[in-house]
This record gives structure tokens, C-alpha cells and sequence, in this order.
């Protein structure tokens, strides 16, 4: 049997996952990119989370910022790094490396820091280790032809020793690198860019290459927050989420009667979509509602309300959320769409299912989020939101405002499961509520218009007179 390629983890949320079990282990791994992109973050978390979670002690070596700097510029993500070392976990090791004081005499070589950096294996037993960051090191020297072959005596040697390493490194001008030699003899490497795309600063991550093992290819979005990197691999998700034939309720037993007496099917996607005053959040009320009525959790995402505002204004129709809000059945997650772009949106909402795990998710409304994007990038975020959470078996309702009946502008419409469309009907004298499904997968479901009605007991459907009925009542 071919022996496979050993995989180590990172313990980054979705980078294990994107690289299918982590970085290559007892290979050396190249994290490039401009200033401020979560290289030294990155390197800091591979180590700190070899050590805590599966017992590896690791070795970090600095050549651009001092070892106290780093602990204390980290412990805000709760790294705690002189208990590491403390406790035998961690060695840290900060080489000062000033141009000015440099002059090449002779032969360069790396001979010195071979021996230092084995000292500091041994102390701990390191099986990790971090150089952070490689640029620094060769800073003061001028001949280019030492400085590659320097360079692949290192990650020789790194080899030789079967040491799982993450190599830090400046990205260049027209290369990955300034000396364009590291992409070519690591193993691995990945690319961390931050940009700005209309006043909204975006992060992402690519992996370049591989070796031995395949790999996400495209660029994914990731987010640095006070728990950490976190990265969204959900642009490589296939067609494989599962299909339940188990269903809950709307919240409203006449919608539940539209849908067969069933309601959604559990791990569905329902798009509920109305022009502005239609009712959109009153029924999705009552689907959080039945969604803790039934002991189960629920994330109310909202970009137009405050919480205290949802849980007010629904009172006046009978809901009272409050009371699942503490008891921690319902989590109410609000912001400006203008907070940051759709990644950081993305990002944020998926570290909330991750940490709540709830059974259904209430956007409200899809529409105010993806405005802020800027062309095919809303669609991709909208996909990548809508399968993340079918692949985790999570019921999502979707508002959103839209006044016709046309396939939506966020052309997500055909990939939705269920359909439902509200609308107001204006008279001379009075303003009406119409709901009706356009289509609801894998069931029978209602084809009638029902009227709708808002009440402080909740909503209200009913069935509209006939033809026949109507032309009675006029006489």
C-alpha cells in the first residue's frame, strides 16, 4: 500500500479543513503576504494550538519582533505564551538581526543558527516550529546567489530533522517573496492578502501549492476576531448535503396547511419575499418561536432592527421573544450591513452557528447584506451562506425585499427549496395582505392566494371569496 502524505493540524477553524487534515507534516510550510495580514497570527496559532490541544511542543523563533511583544500582542486571543513555556511547551527564541551592523567578510552561512536552532528543539522535544519572519534574516546581505542557496540549506535542514515548520515571509514585487526562491522549495504555500474594496477591507487566503495531496484552489475569505483566524473554505462544497424527510412548523398553522400539514423540511432553504410593510419579520417571528417552543435553538441574524426592537415591536402581535432570549434558546445577532464586507459578514455568521449550533437561521433580510456587495461577488457570498448551513443540517429562512414575483435580483431564487411571496394590495380604500407559495420541493403544496392579516394575536391567513362569491356580495 502507497504510504500517504502525514498531515498535522492547524486548529484554525476551516484551514484543516480547506487543506484536507492540515499542513504537511515534517515539511516546511511558506505563509507570505503584505503587512497586516495575519502571517505571525497564523504562524503563533499553528503553534499555540499544537501545544494545548494535542501535546506538541513547538519552538517559535523571532527575527523581527521580541518574544514579550508577541505574548502580549496575542494574549487578547487568550494565548497565554510564558505559561506555555512555563509549563514545557513552548521554547522561544528571539535573534537580533540589525543591517547596519552587518558586513559581508567572507563565506556567509547559516551554520550558527543550525546549532541554535537544535539547542532549542532539544530543550523541548519541539515538533513544531515557527520563523517568523524569514525576510529579517537575510535582510543585510547584498549577494543574491548566497542568500538562495542559504535559503535551501534551511529548509533542508528543516527536513533533515522532520520538523513541522511555518515559515513567515514578506510577499514581493512580481513574486510571493522578496527572493522568489522560498515559493519553490517549500512544500506548501500560502498566500494571505488583505485589500480594500470600496472603503470595506477585505482578508483572504489562497493555497498556491501543495505538494502530495490535493487542495481547495480558490481564494477564501477569513476573518481575525477575538477568537482567532477563522476561514471560510464553503466556496469548495459540493452537491452532497444530506436531504430530511422530517419537517417543523412555520409557526403558523395555516401556512403548515399550505405546505401538506408539514411545514419546512428540516435543513431547507425558504426564501420569504415582500415589498417593504408586507409582514416578512412577523412570520419569521413565528418561526423562531416554534423553533424554541420546541426546545430547540434559533440565530435571528438582523441588519435593519435592534434586538430590543425586534422583541418590541413583535409583541405587538402577540410574539413575545424575550423570554427565549433568556433562556438562551434564541440568539438575536444584529449589525449595520456597512459594518464590513460580505466576508466579514460571512464570517461572523458562521462563527455564531459554529459556537450556538442552532437548528434553524433567520436572515433578516438577505437583501440589506448582499446590497453592499459589488457585482458576481454577492451571488458567490449568498451560495456560500445557503450552502454552508444545509451542510450542517440547519433550517434557514431568507427575507427578503422584493415587490414582484420575478426571479430575484440576488439570483438565488432557483436554489432555494421553498418560495413564499407576500404583497399588498391597495384599494380606494383600504390596504390588503396576499401570501401564496411559488414552490416548495419534495411536497404537494397549496396553489390558492390566501389573505393575510396582522392581528395582536399574530398572523392570520384565510381563504379569499371566489369568483362567485364575490359577484354574490355585490348584490
Amino acid at each position: 500500500m502507497v504510504e500517504q502524505l502525514k498531515k498535522v493540524p492547524t486548529g484554525i477553524a476551516g484551514l484543516d479543513e480547506l487543506t484536507g487534515g492540515g499542513l504537511p507534516a515534517g515539511r516546511p510550510t511558506l505563509v507570505c503576504g503584505g503587512p497586516g495580514c495575519g502571517k505571525t497570527l497564523l504562524a503563533t496559532t499553528f503553534l499555540v494550538r499544537g501545544a494545548v490541544d494535542h501535546s506538541e511542543p513547538g519552538l517559535l523563533v523571532s527575527f523581527d519582533e521580541r518574544i514579550p511583544d508577541m505574548g502580549v500582542n496575542v494574549a487578547s486571543l487568550g494565548f497565554d505564551l510564558p505559561d506555555l513555556e512555563a509549563r514545557g511547551l513552548l521554547a522561544t527564541d528571539y535573534v537580533h538581526i540589525d543591517r547596519q551592523e552587518m558586513h559581508e567578510t567572507g563565506e556567509y552561512d547559516l551554520e550558527a543558527l543550525f546549532i541554535r536552532l537544535n539547542l532549542a528543539v532539544n530543550r523541548v522535544g519541539a515538533r513544531r516550529v515557527v520563523l517568523d519572519t524569514i525576510d529579517t534574516l537575510f535582510a543585510g546581505i547584498p549577494n543574491q546567489g548566497i542568500v538562495r542557496s542559504e535559503l535551501r540549506r534551511l529548509f533542508g535542514w528543516l527536513k533533515d530533522h522532520q520538523l513541522t515548520t511555518v515559515i513567515t515571509a514578506e510577499r514581493g514585487e512580481g513574486s510571493l517573496t522578496r527572493h522568489g526562491i522560498e515559493e519553490y522549495v517549500s512544500d506548501c504555500v500560502i498566500l494571505l492578502d488583505h485589500r480594500v474594496i470600496e472603503d470595506l477591507s477585505t482578508r483572504r487566503l489562497r493555497i498556491v501549492k501543495y505538494r502530495g495531496t490535493s487542495h481547495g484552489t480558490n481564494e477564501y475569505p477569513f476573518l481575525i476576531d477575538e477568537q482567532g483566524i477563522t476561514v471560510l473554505p464553503i466556496t469548495s462544497l459540493g452537491l452532497r448535503h444530506g436531504a430530511s424527510n422530517e419537517s417543523m412548523s412555520t409557526g403558523l398553522p395555516q401556512l403548515d396547511a399550505m405546505l401538506s400539514s408539514k411545514g419546512y423540511f428540516k435543513g431547507s432553504s425558504t426564501l420569504l419575499t415582500g415589498g417593504p410593510g408586507t409582514g416578512k419579520t412577523t412570520i419569521a417571528a413565528h418561526f423562531a418561536d416554534a423553533t424554541c417552543r420546541n426546545g430547540e435553538r434559533c440565530i435571528y441574524f438582523s441588519f435593519e432592527e435592534s434586538a430590543s426592537q425586534l422583541v418590541r415591536n413583535m409583541r405587538s402581535a402577540g410574539i413575545d421573544l424575550q423570554p427565549w432570549i433568556d433562556k438562551g434558546l434564541l440568539r438575536c445577532q444584529t449589525s449595520r450591513p456597512s459594518l464590513g464586507g460580505l466576508e466579514m459578514h460571512l464570517a461572523l455568521m458562521v462563527n455564531a452557528v459554529r459556537d450556538f449550533r442552532p437548528a434553524t437561521v433567520i436572515i433578516d433580510p438577505l437583501s440589506a447584506l448582499l446590497a453592499i456587495g459589488v457585482g458576481s461577488q454577492t451571488a458567490f457570498m449568498a451560495l456560500r451562506l445557503i450552502d454552508y448551513l444545509k451542510s450542517h443540517g440547519v433550517t434557514a429562512l431568507y427575507l427578503s425585499l422584493q415587490d414582484s414575483e420575478e426571479p430575484t435580483s440576488l439570483h438565488i431564487s432557483s436554489i432555494m427549496d421553498t418560495w413564499i411571496v407576500v404583497r399588498n394590495m391597495r384599494s380606494d380604500t383600504d390596504l390588503s395582505r396576499r401570501l401564496h407559495i411559488v414552490k416548495a420541493r419534495g411536497m404537494a403544496h397549496s396553489n390558492q392566494v390566501r389573505r393575510m392579516e396582522i392581528t395582536n394575536s399574530g398572523v392570520r391567513l384565510t381563504d379569499l371569496p371566489t369568483a362567485r362569491e364575490a359577484a354574490e356580495g355585490l348584490r
